[in-house]
C-alpha cells in the first residue's frame, strides 16, 4: 500500500509539474499582453505630459527595476519562486489599475513605480520556475532548450498582438484600451495561484552556498565559460534593446504611416519569436561558434546598414535587431541556466538583468541626446562601432571559451 501511495504520489506531481509548464507560458503571454504599449507615448501627452517628462518616466521604470531586480531573484531562490511570482502578479494588477485612474505626473509614476515591482519579480523567477519544472521532471537537454525557446517565442507572439489590438482600439479612444486592459492584467494573478513549488536541490546539497559571495564565486571565479555567458547576455541585450528605442523615429524620417507602425511592431515581434525556435536549430546542427558568430556580427550589420542605407533597404534591416534578440536569448540564456545551480538560478537570472538595465540608465539618455541633436545616422553609427567593440571584446573571447571545449564535443553546444 505504501508503495502504491508514493506512486500515486508520484505521478500527481508530475501532473502538476507538467501543469507548472503550461501555465508559465500562459503566464508570459498575459504578461506581455499589453494593449496600451504601442500607443503609451500618445497616452501620455494625452495626459498632459511632454517628452522630457515621458523619459522621466522611464526612468522611475528602469529605476525601480535596478532597486529590485537583484533582490527579486534572491526571494525567489529563498523563499519560493511560487511566492514571488504571486507578488509579480499581484503587482501587474495593481499597476493596470493605477493607469485607469491616473492623471497627470504623479498618478502616471506611480504606474511606472508598479509596474517595475511586477517586472522585477516576475523576471528571473519564471526562468528559474520553467527549469525547475523540467528538472523535476527529468527532461532531456534538447526538452529544456526548446522550453526557452517557445517562452521567448510566446512573450514576442504576446507583444505582436497586444500591438495589433490596441492599435486597432486606439481608432476609438485610449479609455476603451484603458477597461480592456485591466482584466487581462488580472489574469497573471489567477494563473499563478495555479503553480506549484517544484522539489529543486536544497542548499545543503549544493557546493555553491545561497549567498552572494557563493554565486561571485560560482559565476565569476569558476567556470570560465559561465563567466563570459554572464557578461555576454545583458550586453547583447544592451546593444539590440537601445535602437528599438530609434527604431519609431527612424520610420517617421521615413513617412510611414502609424497603421504601418502596428503590422511593423507586430511583424518584428514575431520575428523575434521565430528567432527563438531558430536559434535552437542553428546552435544544434552547427554548433555554438556558428551561432555565436551570427549574434556577434548581426547587431554590426544592423546597426551600420540603418545609418547607411535609405527607404526600404535600411527599414528591413531593422528586422535583423529583432532576429538577433530571438537568437541571443536563447543561445545564451539556455546557457547560462545550464550551468548555474537550481538554488541560485533565479538570483543569477536577475543579476543579468539588473546589470543590462543599468547599462541602460547610463547610456540610453546620452544615445537619445545625440539623436536629437546630431540626428538619428549618428546615433545608429555609434551603436554599430559600440556592437563592433562587444564583438572584439566580448563576443571573441566567449568563442574561444567554447572553442576549448572541442577536445571533449566534436561540435560543442553552450548548454553543455
Amino acid at each position: 500500500m505504501s508503495t502504491e501511495n508514493t506512486r500515486n504520489e508520484n505521478t500527481a506531481l508530475n501532473l502538476a509539474l507538467r501543469r507548472n509548464i503550461r501555465v508559465i507560458y500562459a503566464l508570459a503571454f498575459f504578461h506581455a499582453f499589453m494593449l496600451i504599449a504601442p500607443v503609451l507615448v500618445p497616452f501620455f501627452e494625452s495626459k498632459g505630459l511632454t517628452i522630457a517628462q515621458i523619459f522621466y518616466l522611464q526612468a522611475i521604470f528602469a529605476g525601480t527595476i535596478m532597486l529590485l531586480e537583484a533582490p527579486s531573484g534572491y526571494l525567489a531562490d529563498k523563499l519560493g519562486r511560487r511566492t514571488v511570482l504571486l507578488v509579480g502578479s499581484f503587482a501587474h494588477g495593481v499597476g493596470s489599475l493605477c493607469l485607469l485612474f491616473a492623471d497627470g505626473f504623479l498618478g502616471l509614476a506611480l504606474f511606472e513605480f508598479v509596474l517595475g515591482i511586477a517586472a522585477s519579480m516576475m523576471s528571473g523567477a519564471d526562468l528559474a520556475l520553467l527549469y525547475d519544472s523540467e528538472q523535476s521532471l527529468n527532461a532531456k537537454d534538447d526538452e529544456q532548450s526548446s522550453s526557452i525557446a517557445h517562452l521567448t517565442s510566446t512573450k514576442a507572439f504576446a507583444a505582436g498582438a497586444g500591438a495589433l489590438l490596441g492599435g486597432a482600439l486606439a481608432l476609438w479612444s485610449f479609455d476603451i484600451i484603458l477597461l480592456a486592459q485591466t482584466p487581462l492584467a488580472w489574469i497573471c494573478l489567477a494563473l499563478a495561484l495555479m503553480i506549484i513549488e517544484p522539489p529543486i536541490v536544497r542548499e545543503s546539497e549544493q557546493k555553491t552556498p545561497l549567498n552572494f559571495k557563493g554565486i561571485y564565486h560560482h559565476v565569476l571565479r569558476g567556470d570560465k565559460l559561465l563567466r563570459h555567458v554572464f557578461f555576454a547576455i545583458p550586453l547583447y541585450n544592451l546593444s539590440t534593446f537601445q535602437v528599438v528605442w530609434l527604431i519609431q523615429p527612424y520610420w517617421q524620417e521615413r513617412g510611414l504611416s502609424l497603421m504601418m507602425f502596428g503590422v511593423l511592431w507586430f511583424a518584428q515581434n514575431i520575428t523575434v519569436g521565430i528567432a527563438s525556435h531558430f536559434g535552437h536549430a542553428v546552435e544544434k546542427h552547427k554548433g555554438a561558434v556558428f551561432a555565436l558568430l551570427m549574434i556577434g556580427l548581426l547587431p554590426i550589420v544592423a546597426h551600420f546598414g540603418m545609418a547607411w542605407l535609405n527607404g526600404w533597404y535600411g527599414i528591413a534591416l531593422c528586422f535583423i535587431v529583432f532576429f538577433c534578440r530571438g537568437l541571443y536569448q536563447v543561445t545564451l540564456v539556455n546557457a547560462l541556466n545550464r550551468r548555474v545551480p537550481g538554488s541560485v538560478r533565479a538570483t543569477v537570472n536577475s543579476l543579468t538583468s539588473l546589470t543590462f538595465r543599468f547599462g541602460f540608465v547610463l547610456t540610453g539618455p546620452f544615445l537619445g541626446h545625440i539623436a536629437q541633436t546630431r540626428g538619428l545616422s549618428t546615433a545608429l553609427n555609434m551603436l554599430g562601432f559600440s556592437s563592433l567593440l562587444m564583438f572584439l571584446l566580448i563576443m571573441l573571447p566567449l568563442i574561444r571559451a567554447v572553442k576549448t571545449y572541442k577536445a571533449i564535443l566534436p561540435k560543442p553546444q553552450l548548454a553543455t
